[in-house]
Parts: C-alpha cells; structure tokens; sequence
C-alpha cells in the first residue's frame, strides 16, 4: 500500500438511524480507533438529528471523529467503507435514505480534491449541521479548505433540528 510517511489529520463523520443507533455510534467509535495505520485522536458528543432529505425514515444518531493517518485519502475512504460492511452496512443503500452505519470523510489535512467517487473536502459540509456541530466539537477552529473556519460554518448553518444527546 501507497502509506505515508508522515502522520495527516483528517475528520469523519458518523450517521446512524437503524437497529438502536446510539450503539452503533459507539460502536463506530470503537471500530475507527482501530483501523490501521491511523490513531482516533479526538471524538465529539453524540447528536440527534432529523433526517436530511426527502426519505420518510428515523431520526440520525451523528458524531465526528479526528483522526491521524498514514494513509491516503483513497486508502482511508476504502478502509472506511470497509468498515461500513463489517459493522452491518447493506447495499444498495437509497441515498439520504436510512443506514445501519454511514461514515463521511469530511476533511483530511489541507487536501483538496474531487474524483468520481471521492470529493475532499465533502462538498456537503457547509449546510449540514449534523456534521458541522460534532465536528465542531473536536476541531472548532479548524480551516476547511475552500470553506471556512468551521465554528463559523456551524454558526451561520444553526442548530434548528438538532439535539445534544451527551
């Protein structure tokens, strides 16, 4: 594998609404500190949230994580689909649709790019405040390349829907 050498911080978010959410946001939590070649450094409270688009379905369950890697963004977006599988993750998955387990790469270092499949950072971040106050929460002050400083994203997005669980 293509690991580097050098340690990067990067941010994923976690999204649950089937089979008791709150454990499976734990669970995650759990699973991210032991991917390899990385270090679960920071972990945020827990939100509830109401779901984002047109799909009748479960409140979210959401948190973030901060992360250290040596690996690429592509080798951490497969080890994080991975891991989405082997915690009970089912395709095809209906997009903003229910989910067992949804993990986000939101950020990773100062690292801007967009491919088919993979866009860093995740172009959603600045209308969701289902990320942006768990990410909030471990990284306040961090600059989301092309975005802006995240505590500002999470103050002009605001709270509305939003419930702090612990």
């Amino acid at each position: 594998m293509g690991e580097r050498t050098s340690w990067i911080p990067a941010y994923i978010a976690i999204g649950s609404n089937l089979d008791d959410p709150r454990a499976q946001v734990e669970q995650a939590f759990v699973s991210l500190a032991s991917l390899k070649a990385t270090r679960l450094v920071a972990r945020s409270r827990v939100y509830g949230s109401r779901p984002f688009g047109p799909i009748v379905q479960p409140d979210f369950i959401n948190a973030a994580v901060g992360v250290l890697t040596r690996l690429t963004p592509r080798e951490l977006l497969v080890a994080l689909k991975e891991l989405e599988v082997a915690l009970g993750r089912t395709a095809p998955v209906e997009r903003w649709g229910p989910r067992r387990i949804d993990f986000d790469l939101l950020a990773y270092g100062n690292v801007r790019m967009e491919e088919t499949d993979l866009t860093v950072p995740h172009p959603g971040i600045p209308q969701r405040n289902f990320v942006l106050y768990p990410l909030a929460d471990i990284a306040p002050d961090l600059h989301i390349p092309g975005m802006g400083v995240v505590k500002e994203l999470a103050a002009r997005v605001g709270a509305q829907g939003l419930q702090l669980l612990s």
